[in-house]
């Protein structure tokens, strides 16, 4: 007669009606065995005694709860403050004063201006004679080769007085030019043209002009360069000379001032 282990009931872990079913499919394989029917136990029990016997699969096992890792955090020093009691007086903060606030006193709330004043949407009101004209380094060497006085082309295109700048970018570019460009350089050092300081790093006028433009709306620029054009465009109010046809030309001129548009 077998002899009934418990530790192996005590490993099984499956319900009542698991242990039936199984035990149906092991009484179709396996033949009644005499002495095994005839212990007083229930099904799962007898199917464990079964698995001592012919050595057959144990049972699934339910699935176990996953443990959450605990995170280790570094532990961090705690600093006093300034105030504590513990510290001494040299060491420990000086309260902050709240000034008090006068009701009577006037609030002034300044709020950064979006667009420059002197804009009445795309009409700039700093534009009149004199008119001051930044020149570029190119727009010199084409009216040369047009054959075109700059300061007379000027006024004629406007009907006003004009006064050319030139900036340090600029006759350093043309000082770099070399001898082909003499005529230009000579042009340039003209005492009726204005001479702007620039303070910033690097001889490119372009990003010279640009920039001097964006800050002061009372010039306009004299280029015949694309780029310098497309980027010029983007700011609001700010005319541009050009040459065609033998003759300078101004491009988005209020029609108040300077000549007819061609």
């Amino acid at each position: 007669m077998a002899v009934f282990r418990g530790n192996l009931v005590d490993e099984l872990v499956m319900s009542r009606e698991q242990a039936n079913s199984m035990l149906v499919q092991v009484q179709i394989q396996i033949q009644p065995i005499s002495g095994i029917q005839n212990v007083n136990c229930s099904a799962w029990r007898r199917y464990a005694l079964y698995r001592v016997l012919f050595s057959l699969p144990s049972p699934p096992k339910g699935k176990g709860k996953k443990r959450r890792k605990k995170k280790t955090v570094a532990a961090t020093k705690k600093l006093i403050s300034l105030r504590d009691a513990r510290l001494k007086e040299s060491d420990r903060s000086a309260a902050k004063k709240r000034k008090k606030e006068d009701p009577d006193a006037l609030k002034i709330i300044h709020a950064p201006s979006k667009y420059p004043s002197c804009l009445f949407f795309q009409y700039n009101t700093q534009l009149g004679p004199p008119y001051y004209v930044l020149v570029d380094t190119n727009f010199i060497n084409f009216s040369i080769k047009s054959k075109l006085d700059v300061m007379q082309s000027m006024m004629d295109c406007l009907y006003a007085k004009c006064i050319p700048c030139i900036t340090d970018c600029v006759m350093a570019e043309l000082e770099k030019l070399g001898l082909r460009y003499r005529v230009a350089l000579r042009i340039a050092k003209d005492p009726r043209f204005e001479r702007l300081p620039c303070t910033h790093h690097g001889t490119y006028a372009d990003d010279c002009l640009v920039q001097r433009v964006t800050q002061h709306k009372c010039y306009i620029v004299a280029t015949v360069d694309k780029d310098l054009k497309r980027r010029i465009r983007k700011i609001p109010g700010v005319p541009i000379m050009y040459i065609s046809s033998y003759r300078y030309n101004i491009e988005r001129m209020p029609d108040d001032y300077g000549a007819p548009r061609l």
